[in-house]
Parts: C-alpha cells; sequence; structure tokens
C-alpha cells in the first residue's frame, strides 16, 4: 500500500471560515484521506491555522487582546468546528508553532546561502497617525483593475489580482481610518523568484498533467506572466522573527517573515508537531524529504490559493537545495457562491460552519457540499437546492430505505437476520450492478472527482430502492414467507455495504448503520468487487436494532427559517 500524505489550505486565523471554505479545502481532504485509508494505504492528514500578518494582528485588536491569546482561542474555536464536521486530520497544528519558527528560519538561511535572498531598501507606506509602517493588509483602498473599494494592498478579493499597496487608489490606513499616507525608505529581504523561473516552470510542466485544469491554468498564467522578486519580510509584532544571526539589523529592527513565506513552510511544521507528540514512534522528515519515493503528496485548495502552491513555494523549494518533498496532485475548487454572491468571511456573507452545526448534523453538510462541490465552474448554495438535496437523497433514498428494511424485518422476522430462500435471479442481477456502481466509485474517488463519485455513490443507494420496489416484500410475505426473508437479508446486506462505502462523506450516520448489526468486526475496512457480488456479509442469525432517523426531512417551515435568518435571493 502506498504512503499518502495530504494537506488542505491553512485556514486564517481570522474568524470562523464560512460554508465555501470548508468545500474549497479541508472537507475534501477529509473525505480523500478517510477513503485511502478505508483502502489499507498509509496516510497523513496534516492542516494547521495560518496565525502570522495581518489578519491575526488586525482580529486581535477588533478583539482588545494580545495577539499570541487571540489566536490561542481562535484555533480552539476553528479546531472545535472542525471537530463537529469530523474532519480527521492526523494533526491540525499552528503556524506559530516553534517547530515552524525553526523550519522558517532554516529555509530563509539556505535560500540566503543560495543567493535567492537579497536585502533591499524600498520605498513603504508609513502612517504617522499610527507612527509605523503600514505592510500590504494594513493598508485598504480602491482596486486599480476592478474598482472595489475595499480592496487590500496584497490582493483584490473581489477579482483575486495581486497588488502592492502602492497599486490602490484613495488609500487609507487600516488601523486608524487615515488617509495622510507616506511613502519612506525601509529595508526588506526580498526572495529572487526571478531567478528560479525556468526551475519552477520545468518542474511544472513535469507535473501538471496529473492536475486538474483548473490547477494548471492558473499556474501557467503566473509563469506566463513571470516570476517577479517579492518581499518576504513585513514590519509587524507577530510573526517569524528574522534570525539574527543572518541578518542582525533586520533583526534588531523586528522584522517577520512574511506570512505567504512561512505559511506552506507550515506543512512540514505541523508534521514535526505531530512528530514530536510521539518522536519514538513517528519521523516526520520521512513524509517530506524526496529521497523517500514511496510518498504521494496531494494539496487540497481553493482557487485563489493555487498560485502560491504551484509556483511560489515550489520556487522557494527548489532555492533550498534540499530534496524537500514537492506536492504531486494540487486539487483546486472553484468558488461556491451564495445565491450567486460571494461567501465572505470579512462581510459576514452566507452560512459559516458553526452556524450549520448549529441548525443540522455535519452528515447533512457534509454530503451536500461534497455532492455540489465547484470542480469544473462555480456553484451556488441555496435553501432550496439543500433543501431538495436532503429530502431526496438522504431523507428518502438512503435513510428511508434503512428504516423501512430493519422496521419491516424486525415486525414480521424477530431482531435478527432471516434466514429465508438461497439468492435468485434478482439478487444475482442486483450483485452485478452494485459491484459495476462501486467500481465506478472507485474510480472516481481516485481520479478526485468528488461530484462524480457522490452520483455513483447516490446510484449505489438507489439500487437498494430498485431492489426493494420490484420484490416488494410486503407483498411476496404473503405468499411466499422465505422469500420476502431473503429480499430482507440482501437489503440488510445492502445497508452494511452501504456503511462501508458511505463512511468517507458520512461517517457518523455510517456508524449508525454499521452498529445497527452486532458483528464481531466493526470495522469499515473497504468492499471487495467480490463481496459486493455476492452481498452476504452478514451471518444469518446477526442481531440487529433499528436505529433513530439517519436524516429528517425538511419542511417548508425549515426553510423558510433558514432563509429569514441567513437570507436568500
Amino acid at each position: 500500500m502506498a504512503r499518502h500524505l495530504i494537506t488542505s489550505a491553512l485556514p486564517y486565523i481570522n474568524g470562523i471560515k464560512h460554508l465555501g471554505n470548508m468545500v474549497g479545502s479541508m472537507l475534501p481532504a477529509d473525505v480523500y484521506s478517510r477513503y485511502l485509508r478505508q483502502r489499507g494505504h498509509d496516510v497523513l492528514y496534516i492542516c494547521a491555522t495560518d496565525e502570522h500578518g495581518t489578519p491575526a494582528e488586525l482580529a486581535a485588536k477588533e478583539r482588545g487582546l494580545p495577539v499570541a491569546e487571540f489566536c490561542a482561542q481562535a484555533h480552539d474555536a476553528q479546531k472545535a468546528v472542525y471537530d463537529g464536521f469530523e474532519l480527521a486530520f492526523d494533526h491540525f497544528g499552528r503556524s506559530s508553532s516553534q517547530e515552524n519558527v525553526e523550519i522558517t528560519q532554516h529555509f530563509a538561511r539556505k535560500l540566503n546561502e543560495n543567493g535567492f535572498i537579497e536585502e533591499r531598501a524600498i520605498r513603504q507606506v508609513y502612517s504617522p497617525a499610527d507612527g509605523r509602517f503600514l505592510p500590504d493588509r494594513y493598508v485598504e483602498g480602491t482596486c486599480p483593475h476592478c474598482g472595489y473599494d475595499k480592496a487590500r494592498g496584497d490582493q483584490c478579493e473581489n477579482c483575486t489580482r495581486v497588488l502592492d499597496p502602492t497599486d490602490l487608489l484613495n488609500p487609507r490606513s487600516a488601523i486608524s481610518g487615515s488617509t495622510e499616507l507616506e511613502v519612506r525608505e525601509t529595508k526588506h529581504l526580498f526572495l529572487l523568484q526571478s531567478k528560479l523561473q525556468h526551475e519552477v516552470e520545468a518542474w511544472v510542466t513535469a507535473h501538471e498533467d496529473q492536475w486538474p485544469q483548473l490547477s494548471s491554468s492558473i499556474a501557467r498564467k503566473w509563469l506566463t506572466e513571470g516570476l517577479h522578486d517579492r518581499a518576504i519580510t513585513r514590519d509587524l509584532d507577530w510573526g517569524v522573527p528574522v534570525p539574527a544571526d543572518t541578518w542582525p539589523e533586520l533583526a534588531a529592527e523586528g522584522k517577520v517573515f512574511y506570512v505567504w513565506f512561512d505559511a506552506p513552510i507550515e506543512y512540514l511544521g505541523s508534521t514535526k508537531e505531530w512528530a514530536d507528540q510521539d518522536p519514538a514512534n513517528r519521523d516526520w522528515k520521512s513524509w517530506w524529504w524526496e529521497a523517500d519515493d514511496t510518498v504521494r503528496y496531494t494539496e487540497f485548495m481553493a482557487k485563489d490559493n493555487v498560485p502560491f502552491h504551484t509556483v511560489m513555494f515550489p520556487a522557494t523549494q527548489l532555492g533550498v537545495r534540499e530534496p524537500w518533498k514537492k506536492v504531486d496532485v494540487v486539487k483546486a475548487f472553484n468558488w461556491l457562491t451564495y445565491y450567486g454572491g460571494k461567501f465572505s468571511t470579512s462581510q459576514k456573507r452566507g452560512v459559516f460552519t458553526d452556524q450549520a452545526l448549529e441548525i443540522l448534523p455535519a452528515d447533512y453538510w457534509r454530503y451536500f457540499l461534497i455532492a455540489n462541490a465547484p470542480e469544473s465552474d462555480d456553484s451556488s448554495f441555496t435553501w432550496e437546492h439543500f433543501t431538495a438535496t436532503v429530502n431526496k437523497d438522504l431523507a428518502d433514498t438512503l435513510g428511508n430505505f434503512v428504516n423501512r428494511v430493519l422496521s419491516f424485518s424486525k415486525k414480521r422476522f424477530g431482531e435478527e437476520v432471516p434466514a429465508g430462500a438461497e439468492a435468485g435471479e434478482a439478487e444475482a442481477k442486483l450483485g452485478e450492478q452494485i459491484a459495476g456502481l462501486l467500481a465506478e466509485y472507485e474510480t472516481q474517488m481516485e481520479a478526485l472527482q468528488f461530484r462524480k463519485a457522490a452520483a455513483a455513490l447516490r446510484a449505489l443507494w438507489s439500487a437498494g430502492n430498485s431492489y426493494l420496489e420490484e420484490k416488494a416484500p410486503w407483498l411476496e410475505i404473503k405468499t411466499d414467507k422465505d422469500g420476502a426473508a431473503l429480499t430482507l437479508r440482501t437489503a440488510m446486506n445492502l445497508i452494511h455495504l452501504y456503511a462501508i462505502v458511505s463512511e468517507p462523506f458520512i461517517p457518523a450516520s455510517s456508524r449508525a448503520m454499521r452498529q445497527a448489526f452486532e458483528l464481531a468486526d466493526d470495522t469499515a475496512a473497504w468492499v471487495s468487487a467480490e463481496e459486493a457480488r455476492a452481498l452476504a456479509f452478514l451471518p444469518v442469525g446477526t442481531p440487529f436494532t433499528v436505529p433513530p432517523v439517519l436524516f429528517a426531512k425538511l419542511t417548508d417551515d425549515d426553510l423558510a427559517a433558514y432563509k429569514e435568518r441567513f437570507g436568500g435571493e
């Protein structure tokens, strides 16, 4: 079995994330990780909060807290939400960890030794009202490209163009709001990406055939425009310090590394955090040192993060001249919109993950989001679509099947899997159908095509309903009790199969389905094609219980309440 390293985009520390953030990175990474574990692979799923940069300082200032205290609280709050969604990270770290500090400083020293870092005097925005230089996110204004009036000095949230603070029209301080800004000279470290352009291009060319078109097209766009040297330090109080042994003057001035430089390195830092918890049994470098070619590394992120991970961080890795593992597959996602408008953390538009869990259990959201993942293009969240999907797929197709099979069998045959007749032509036909659909599901999961995988899973559930309608055990029992027992026994084996293959999508409901049967082995190990055809997982006489309703149908009143609280069209 292969070793799979999986990471998802690091969520910013400045607040609970919305559903678009969840479906664009962490949730598909979790679904894929769960699937690979079931298939017997050695999987390490790493993520962390991205805690440095101006968003952390500004959010802490707004809360009236020291930034370190704010970040500690915010990390725990985010982790609680991700636990609620059952994201099965192997480790969910923090970019402010000592491990990340050490590795980031190591990377900077090696880049410097290899001639890829240069100290330059630059002119930077200074606010007399605040008495300090303003890093890019501390400057707000109007985007010169699209006219958005809340653009930040590093990137326009509206059109996603990367900016410098001096590009903005009508700039103002994000701290005080002052428009009386000056441009003064200060020194910063620059990563000489221009010297690494050809190496990055060669690396992208060698790997992009494994990437979705969205990922490769974004990388190509950046390469075509040319890699520019970029500052990797900032004037902030919070961040990875510039090491005094290499740059004493800048260290004395309190310079820290820019968040875009240290955040990708946190994948390594978080892995080391994980290993440091059990150093006798965990070797973090075996996952990240390129010499170990058994590791396949897959990254999940929304499209706005793609340039950093297909171009900028690979440039950093190439420049250190050490064999660090680079990503094999970058799975990028488009936007999930809210009624056609953009989810926005900063503007609090749309449903946020903590609110989602207040309304309904995680499995409702997990299934809907993955079944409608914005892969080939943007997809829109609407309450009407959400309600219809929950009612049709989860409540009717899966939940109702489980409930009516087990309830009817308990009523007519007692609380054990009935014996009945031997499997016949209908069961053989069903077995072939299930094996084929399972193969399709596996193919799409391996290809990271989550919407298609969800469609195959839905088809597996539908096959059970079609079989049940065809056999109609509620009528069959009147003339052929053994035949009805066979039908119900087969349907129960389908429930057990559903419990296993649905686990990546709806883990809590899958546990409930598995635990309905008293089996000695309650694991969710994957199903072979032969097992799918045979549909004989449950020995005759296996005790079972009828679980509570897996998915409650959502009513018109529910729909109206959701739209009243969160808004509709």
